[in-house]
């Protein structure tokens, strides 16, 4: 078995291996992990010959430079798999923010609702505000706490209490974020269900 050969120029510039490796000496890795130390190129090129394997530069910018004696094609794979990890961690996720208020129709809760359910389908926090104003600001906090908690009801979204309600600026706020399990259920054909905190609001 030779050393794997580069399929593309675009291969050859993202990873240097065997006879593209530019360093004259580096620090030598095993296929199981031992410590070879710093040798010359020709002497690392040699031992992966003997172990019948690739030549990888893993870390170019190193002084001096790492390479680590494996097969190619595992490298490869085990590249793939970091760089969808570091992909799936990247997704940016906002708070968005949304306000409803005592007395808006059941039609336009009703869309807020479906606008803050696509929102946590995507994995963002949405803070949702009951804006109070005049008299409202003085209604016992029960009350007006059970108010936003029917809102909360007709979100057609699975979500759990990230910060509870409580009382704030505008009147009332509680943030919600997506619930990974109940998420996971639902793509399995099962219903999604709401979590808030430990209890379910009550429907209207």
């Amino acid at each position: 078995m030779g050393f794997t050969k580069y399929t593309s120029q675009a291969e050859k510039e993202r990873v240097r291996m065997n006879e593209g490796i530019r360093a004259k000496e580096m620090r030598v890795i095993g296929p199981t992990g031992e410590n070879f130390g710093v040798i010359s190129l020709r002497d690392a090129l040699a031992k992966a010959q003997e172990f019948k394997l690739d030549l990888i530069e893993i870390s170019p910018n190193a002084n001096p430079p790492v390479a680590k004696i494996t097969d190619y094609g595992k490298f490869k794979y085990e590249q793939k798999k970091k760089d969808k990890e570091v992909k799936s961690k990247a997704h940016v996720t906002e708070t968005k923010e949304a306000q409803v208020k005592i007395g808006t129709s059941d039609h336009d809760m009703h869309i807020k609702a479906s606008k803050i359910g696509v929102w946590l389908r995507e994995g963002h926090r949405v803070k949702i505000d009951l804006f109070l104003w005049g008299r409202y600001k003085y209604m016992e906090f029960n009350f007006l706490k059970e108010r936003l908690a029917r809102f909360l009801a007709i979100i057609p979204e699975s979500y759990k209490i990230a910060d509870e309600i409580k009382k704030s600026p505008k009147g009332l706020s509680v943030v919600l974020e997506r619930d990974p399990i109940s998420h996971k259920a639902s793509q399995g054909a099962v219903p999604p269900k709401k979590v808030v905190g430990s209890q379910s609001p009550h429907e209207k």
